[in-house]
């Protein structure tokens, strides 16, 4: 019988894609291979196979959330639709120019990322709108007929609209909006005053060429995937998780696609925030590696830390500038092709690298048999003794030692004369140092001492890799919880109905207007609670009430975060003196004599957060009985030991392990370093620390 209780998440990755079913009865999951020609034939079939173990129907299901790296996979290998932007007169290459910085000083050979559309693809109309919002050049609708006619003899599918100054007056993209419905009713369009409505014109450019760029996949994905659900029963609502760490509907998601670029991740970093709250920490690392990238992610005071603009597939050393920026709210992480399919190959000066390139589920991994020639970090952990050739992903994929061993062999080892061990040995380390080093700059970016904080991992392959990355990162405690391997999926399931609106309305304290702040607010705060009733239409909304601020003369703002009495009864001493406490707190002083400004507004509506019950943590009470050991390869030995294998279903509260140890389940294997041992806690979560467990050892280091 259908059921609100009976709740579906799905996450369509790389490589796999993971399932989780909540019912009355518990949690069940799975995870199947991606079929990229059809994504939504993994789903199906996922599906199946979880409500199978259930025991219930398809048609049972209440509620389905989904989020999918399809839209980020789609920009990062440039196979969108065929996309025209129009923009203002003198503004064609914007895109192109970039911000005319240097994200590399010293490199005489820097490449900078091409953009989404070439030169031949971006037309421009005769209009202006001032810094004020007033029209200066008024924008002919015969103009606009000229440039459309254009675009049609071309074939284009989709087309981008970004105007200067149009986040003020968007007049003009509206008027290019209706000609092209009326004229190309087919072709897609999306404009950059509702896609991205805020000042920084390549920013707001490229967030809505890429918007327009993915549209016309992803509409037709959730299409079909909506009709693929009614053929096997299923007439529940499906909503999507946004990059923003919340969940819109079906049709938001279609209109604004851009929006789901970071959604997978963002599950990621919902659910290691749930993990966070039971046990009260207020500084974790959240650490997320799947098939294809890994993902890291800041969690503060249990809140993963969120920015308005991020930037897709970096190209050079994780560094800010070298990748494609998207302008919209969205859990602030980085990003690297680090994940159990990432390829290694050896370079030109003789060094392995591995990744970004991916070889995915088709054909993936050497080790799986499909055809995969190439060795992949999976063939590197099996080399290395982590992964059971006999049960992987469950017993569903059996892997071949083999074939890791020729692909290694072939690839890295004749090159390097190493043997295919030392060449795994290689590839292994080099993956890990390739996500600490990601892991350094992200902090470094944001003030922060990682060895503060805890790390929670999740993913496929993150329990295989979290114990040599807390060594290399000085991280004393690692924390792994229960349905790891599905953890983003599990996220979904934990997050609120969220939307956030913002807009660029530029203000001096100086020329404080209350009176105009009350409105904008207003207005931001009925657009965002507008998106959220389109999901939910009984439950209370909450608002969260932010503005970007900074001295006059710099050059970016930092986010202050305001109370609703602070945002409706606005005050200038009070913005003011929020706007000093966090400059102080990332910069050790304010600076006197000097105007502040406000440039963004933003609200974001929300439904209550899901109560969290603490965990009453235990300590090491008994040893884990074991099922007999393997030779794992220990990376800080250099040498192969003797690891204990251990059932992680067979632990009770307690129950504790000495590395090396190998914990397996159905969906990752947790590989526990030499240096640490682990202790199962009472809610299910297998809790990593350093030093030497005994039967009366407290949790050392945590």
């Amino acid at each position: 019988m259908k059921s609100a209780q009976n709740r579906l998440g799905v996450d369509i990755g790389g490589t796999f894609t993971d399932i989780v079913l909540e019912t009355d009865s518990g949690q069940f999951s799975t995870k199947v291979l991606t079929t990229y020609a059809a994504p939504e034939n993994a789903i199906i079939d996922g599906m199946k196979q979880v409500c199978e173990k259930a025991g219930i129907s398809p048609g049972d299901i209440g509620q389905i959330i989904h989020g999918t790296t399809l839209a980020t996979n789609a920009l990062i290998e440039r196979r969108g639709a065929k996309t025209a932007l129009i923009t203002t007169q003198g503004f064609r290459d914007v895109i192109e120019m970039r911000t005319e910085s240097r994200f590399e000083q010293y490199d005489l050979n820097l490449v900078l990322p091409e953009p989404l559309l070439p030169r031949q693809m971006r037309f421009t109309l005769p209009e202006r709108v001032n810094a004020r919002g007033e029209i200066m050049i008024p924008l002919a609708r015969e103009a606009v007929e000229a440039v459309v006619d254009q675009i049609a003899k071309a074939g284009f599918e989709s087309v981008a609209v970004g105007l200067i100054h149009s986040y003020l007056n968007p007049a003009h993209e509206r008027m290019i909006r209706e000609v092209l419905s009326e004229r190309l009713p087919d072709v897609a369009v999306s404009i950059s005053s509702e896609v991205s409505p805020q000042m920084r014109e390549y920013e707001r450019f490229n967030t809505v060429v890429a918007n327009a760029y993915i549209k016309p996949l992803m509409a037709s994905y959730l299409g079909r995937l909506e009709s693929r659900l009614r053929d096997e029963g299923v007439d529940c609502r499906i909503f999507l998780m946004h990059s923003g760490g919340g969940i819109i509907s079906i049709q938001n998601a279609a209109d604004f696609p851009v929006r789901l670029v970071e959604s997978g991740p963002a599950g990621g970093a919902v659910f290691a925030a749930h993990i966070a709250a039971r046990y009260g920490l207020d500084k974790v690392l959240s650490f997320d590696m799947g098939g294809t990238t890994a993902k890291i992610c800041l969690i503060k005071d249990q809140t993963p830390k969120t920015s308005r603009v991020f930037e897709v597939a970096r190209t050079y050393r994780f560094k800010k500038g070298s990748g494609m920026p998207i302008s919209i709210p969205v859990i602030d992480m980085v990003e690297i092709g680090a994940g159990g399919g990432s390829l290694a190959h050896v370079d030109s000066m003789r060094q392995i690298r591995v990744g970004p390139e991916s070889a995915g589920s088709e054909p993936g991994p050497a080790c799986y048999g499909r055809g995969g020639a190439r060795p992949a970090v999976t063939d590197a952990d099996l080399m290395l003794g982590k992964l059971d050739p006999d049960n992987f992903a469950g017993g569903s994929i059996q892997l071949h030692a083999a074939q890791s061993r020729d692909a290694l062999d072939a690839h890295i080892g004749k090159t390097l004369e190493m043997d295919a061990v030392e060449a795994a040995f290689g590839v292994a380390e080099m993956v890990d140092e390739n996500m600490a080093n990601a892991a350094r700059v992200h902090a470094v970016e944001n003030g922060e001492d990682l060895s503060e904080y805890t790390m929670i991992a999740f993913g496929g392959a993150a329990p295989l890799h979290a114990g040599r990355l807390c060594e290399k990162l000085g991280v004393e405690r690692l924390i792994v919880p229960p349905g790891a391997g599905v953890g983003s999926a599990i996220g979904f399931l934990r997050a609120p109905f969220s939307f956030e609106a913002n807009r660029s309305v530029y203000m001096r304290l100086s020329d404080f207007d209350d009176a105009l702040i009350r409105e904008l607010l207003g207005e931001l705060r009925d657009e965002a609670t507008g998106f959220v009733r389109t999901c939910d239409e009984v439950s209370p909304i909450l608002a969260e009430f932010k503005v970007y601020m900074r001295y006059s003369g710099q050059g970016w703002e930092i986010p202050i975060t305001l109370t609703e009495p602070q945002a409706m009864a606005p005050d200038a001493d009070t913005f003011l003196a929020r706007f000093e406490e966090e400059y102080t707190k990332l910069f050790g002083r304010t600076v006197a004599g000097m105007d502040v400004e406000i440039t963004v507004w933003s609200v974001n509506a929300t439904t209550p957060p899901e109560d969290v019950a603490r965990v009453t943590v235990t300590d090491a009470k008994a040893a884990a009985k074991t099922q007999g050991t393997r030779d794992v390869f220990d990376a800080a030995a250099g040498s192969f030991a003797k690891a204990n294998v251990v059932e992680r279903a067979d632990l009770a509260d307690g129950h504790f392990v000495q590395g090396p140890a190998a914990m397996t389940e159905d969906e990752t294997t947790i590989i526990i370093p030499s240096s640490r041992f682990a202790i199962r806690q009472p809610d299910g979560c297998i809790d990593i620390v350093t030093g030497v467990a005994n039967a009366t050892t407290a949790r050392k280091g945590a």
